[in-house]
Parts: structure tokens; C-alpha cells; sequence
């Protein structure tokens, strides 16, 4: 208990330290979740040069939900537009039998967004459709999936960050050598920082919550009681991590690169920003190992789905696995000099 004493003090001195804490995450999530809350989808940018069939023509893209027709009255001025990204599509006339010139860069993900619109706007709007419905309500926008993403990324890199920093900071500064002489165990050492850890993640929580439910309308479906174990489990399971990773770390910049050489898969292949899913299938069960992979997983299941604990024991296989192996790993090859 002194031990975790001395480590929040040392941490509620260091203003830095507070703002990577509570204030960067909250950011983060503001800027990321207003970004996509209203998920609209971009305009297309077309312009279509006079000549025959151009009135109709306008008039049928017109008729396309999110086209914006530019003005062209010069194919050369309309070409630079288009090499500079300023127009999305050009239609320069028609060829031999009636069918309209499309220019565009197929390399631009605008230029084939803007095609498709085109395609469906000669043929008729919804004339392959009986009808075309969106997806309604909370749980069904991008941010809804991204906010639990960023919560485990958050949970993450301030679990390992403040773990795996400390004990370099301590090193570097010729505090553990001091340590070495006191009839202390490296597990009662080890375990306070994990404990000082955990003061600060209930309030970490409560705030990031806070803000995507009232905030930005994220849907909370989950047990709070399961949701804040979870949410340990996966600290845990981080500052083990961040007690391996720096465990022998000499000098600060040392542990800065091996805890981000430790994170990055993580950051690139847990499903963050995007469905881990979209790796090809021989990737897939070393993805679902990682530990940031089982804690997003089950954030977004209880969050988004109202699952509960049993439904992710899976998930919480990994993490504990996770936890307990690294922190007895760390436990074994953590020097104090």
C-alpha cells in the first residue's frame, strides 16, 4: 500500500503525465467522434461540357443524391480541374454510338464513386432497386463502432505507457538501485504499480463513457458491473505487458521503443479503425490472440450488444492468459540495477 502511495504521488506531480492520462484520450475521442458522427457520404464534383444531350444529361445526375455539378464551359480549364482533383468526373461528349466520354482517375476513390453515381444516373435511378434502405438508430454508425476500438486502445497505451515508464524512470534516476536494499519483494513493488494503475482507471472510464453516451449518442447495452471487469481484465492484462516489455530497460528511450515495438501490431491488426476482418484468413487466428484484438472484441459485444460475460469467456481466455503469463514472465527477469 505505501508503494502505491508513492507511485500516485509521483504521478499527480507530473501535469504531463495527467494530460496523456485524461486529457489526450478525451480528444482523441472528440475529434475522431464528431469527425464521423453524421457518417454523410461525400459529394461528387462532375462537370459535364456542352454538346448534345447535355441538358438531359445534367438533369438526370441532378436527380442523384449527392452530385454536385460543376461548371465547364472550357474543356482544357475542365481537364486541369480534373488532373488537380478539383472535379471528381468529366463527360466530354459522345462517341459514335450516343454513349457519353467519361473522364476520370480510376487510381482516386472519388473518380469510382463518382462513376458508379454516373452509371445509375444514366440508367435510370432505382431501376435495379424494388427499393433502398439505410440502417437506422444507434449501433449502426461508424463511430458506434469505433469509439469501443478506441476505448481498448486507450486502456492499452496508458497501461503500458504509465507501467513501463515508470520502472525506466525509476531505473534511470538510480531509484530501484536504492530500493535494492529494502526487505521488499519485487512482486509487492511489481504490484503497486499495477495498482496505481487501477486508481486511475475507474475515473479514465467514467469520463471517456461520459462523453460518447451523452456526447456523441454511442449506445451502452452492457452490465456496468461486467463492462468495468472487463475493462480490468484488459488493464491488467497491459500492465503485465508493460512490465515485461521494460523490466530491463536501462534509460527512458529504451523502453520508449520497446513498448512501441510491443503495441504497433496491435495498433495496425486489432480492428481499431477498421474490421480486422479484412486480413486474409491465415492472419486471423494470430489476430484474435493479441490482446488488444479480445479486449475491443468485448467491448464492442457488451457495449454494442448487450453480451454478457459468459457470452466473451473467449476473450477473456486471452486476456487473462495475457495478464498472469506476462506478469510472472516479468516477475522473473526484472532486474533492479
Amino acid at each position: 500500500m505505501r508503494l502505491t502511495r508513492m507511485h500516485l504521488s509521483l504521478f499527480l506531480r507530473e501535469p504531463e503525465a495527467m494530460f496523456w492520462t485524461f486529457g489526450f484520450p478525451i480528444i482523441i475521442s472528440a475529434v475522431m467522434g464528431f469527425a464521423f458522427r453524421r457518417g454523410e457520404l461525400p459529394e461528387s464534383r462532375i462537370a459535364v461540357l456542352p454538346g448534345p444531350g447535355q441538358a438531359e444529361l445534367i438533369e438526370r445526375l441532378e436527380d442523384i443524391p449527392h452530385v454536385v455539378i460543376a461548371e465547364a464551359l472550357d474543356e482544357t480549364e475542365a481537364r486541369r480541374s480534373l488532373l488537380s482533383g478539383k472535379l471528381d468526373a468529366l463527360l466530354i461528349g459522345t462517341d459514335a454510338d450516343g454513349k457519353p466520354v467519361l473522364l476520370l482517375d480510376p487510381d482516386r476513390v472519388e473518380a469510382e464513386t463518382a462513376r458508379l453515381r454516373i452509371e445509375l444516373a444514366l440508367r435510370g435511378p432505382g431501376d435495379d432497386f424494388a427499393s433502398i434502405e439505410h440502417p437506422q438508430g444507434n449501433g449502426s454508425r461508424y463511430i458506434d463502432f469505433l469509439y469501443p476500438g478506441l476505448l481498448g486502445l486507450n486502456l492499452m497505451s496508458t497501461g503500458m505507457w504509465s507501467v513501463g515508464f515508470a520502472i525506466a524512470r525509476m531505473r534511470q534516476q538510480k531509484v530501484l538501485r536504492r530500493l535494492l536494499v529494502t526487505p521488499m519483494r519485487k512482486s509487492s513493488f511489481l504490484a503497486s504499480l499495477f495498482f496505481a494503475r487501477l486508481v486511475f482507471l475507474i475515473l479514465e472510464l467514467s469520463i471517456l463513457i461520459a462523453f460518447g453516451v451523452f456526447v456523441l449518442e454511442i449506445p451502452f447495452r452492457a452490465n456496468w458491473f461486467s463492462f468495468v471487469a472487463v475493462c480490468v481484465g484488459g488493464a491488467a492484462a497491459f500492465s503485465g505487458l508493460g512490465l515485461l516489455a521494460c523490466g530491463r530497460s536501462q534509460t527512458i528511450e529504451g523502453a520508449s521503443g520497446m513498448l512501441n515495438f510491443v503495441m504497433m501490431p496491435m495498433w495496425l491488426l486489432s480492428g481499431v479503425f477498421f474490421s480486422y476482418e479484412r486480413f486474409p484468413d491465415v492472419m486471423q487466428p494470430i489476430i484474435k490472440l493479441l490482446p488488444l484484438t479480445a479486449l475491443n472484441d468485448s467491448l464492442r459485444q457488451m457495449m454494442l450488444e448487450g453480451q454478457s460475460v459468459v457470452d466473451i469467456l473467449p476473450e477473456l481466455g486471452v486476456l487473462g492468459i495475457c495478464g498472469v503469463g506476462s506478469f510472472l514472465i516479468a516477475l522473473k527477469i526484472f532486474r533492479w540495477q
